[in-house]
């Protein structure tokens, strides 16, 4: 079995090595991106490693220090490994296709195969690399340790493209419990903005309090939106409501904060029209009536 303890069982002495000038600035470029804080830190805090930004180490001297540390932990030999194994990472992306450091480290101390899969996903993730991350954490099998900050980072890069399929396909592949409030409204935002329907039903698995704020949440997102308020705004109105939602909806439209809102009242009408209590004018050719007609109910 390798003693990984030895720096020099670890890590080869020889050849390019990432953690010169050039890759330190190269991924603290990366840790810009994400607001400061790599998956790689969140390891490190987990397993009570280093200080604030231990990695990446510069030179040498900072590797064998970081080493050290980590072999002098009180963790698990499989967490310390762990950390080795996603460094060695680094080494393979400078050396090359050819190159399988990580892989040789993982053989020969034994490292077993989910650890190897998340901190692979988690290097992926580190580098913006997101589909190829998702091949590796879209595992129901994986510790959920870090699922809030997956969801989280997935979403908010995937706010530039207005595409959430990622972020939705790590959800529903690993269906995790999120224990913060920020995941969970940007989940659910993800969710609002792909499908009105799906998001309900997300809402209605939790307790009343948060259910009613994610309800408003969806509404807003409709009301918030003009460009997409048609398509969107008819699949809202014709959501198949409680009588609870019914009222918050209602509630919402009429005096909350959806009412400050230029669709809130098209909104409301089109809700109307769909559950039969309309009265008046129904105005034709989309849900802000700009340049329609107004035909009477029932003509």
């Amino acid at each position: 079995m390798l003693d990984f303890s030895q720096f020099t069982a670890a890590f080869p002495t020889d050849g390019p090595k990432p953690y010169d000038q050039n890759g330190v600035r190269e991924i603290e470029t990366f840790r810009k991106t994400f607001d400061g804080v790599l998956f790689i830190d969140r390891v490190l805090k987990a397993l009570g490693v280093g200080e604030s930004k231990a990695y990446p180490p510069r030179g040498d001297n900072g590797l064998r220090a970081l080493h050290h540390q980590i072999c002098e932990s009180k963790v698990s030999p499989h967490a310390q490994l762990s950390v080795l194994y996603y460094f060695l990472l680094d080494y393979d992306e400078l050396r090359g296709a050819r190159s399988n450091l990580a892989e040789a480290l993982a053989d020969e101390s034994g490292l077993p195969h989910n650890y190897q899969v998340l901190m692979r996903g988690l290097w992926h993730m580190d580098r913006k690399e997101f589909k190829f991350a998702l091949e590796h954490l879209a595992r129901p099998a994986l510790p959920s340790e870090f699922a809030d900050d997956i969801i989280t980072v997935l979403v908010r890069h995937a706010h530039k493209a207005d595409d959430y399929s990622l972020p939705l396909a790590y959800y529903h592949t690993t269906q995790p419990v999120l224990k913060t409030a920020e995941a969970l409204e940007l989940l659910f935002g993800a969710l609002a903005r792909t499908s009105v329907t799906e998001a309900l039903y997300f809402a209605r698995v939790h307790p009343e309090h948060a259910r009613r704020q994610l309800f408003e949440k969806l509404v807003a997102s409709v009301l918030e939106h003009p460009e997409a308020v048609g398509a969107r705004g008819k699949e809202l109105v014709s959501l198949p409501l409680t009588g609870a939602e019914e009222k918050w909806f209602q509630d919402y439209v009429a005096s909350g904060e959806g009412k400050k809102t230029k669709n809130a009242k098209a909104v409301a009408q089109m809700r109307q029209v769909v559950t039969g209590r309309h009265r008046g004018p129904i105005p034709v050719g989309g849900l802000g009536g700009q340049g329609a007609a107004a035909v009477r109910a029932g003509r």
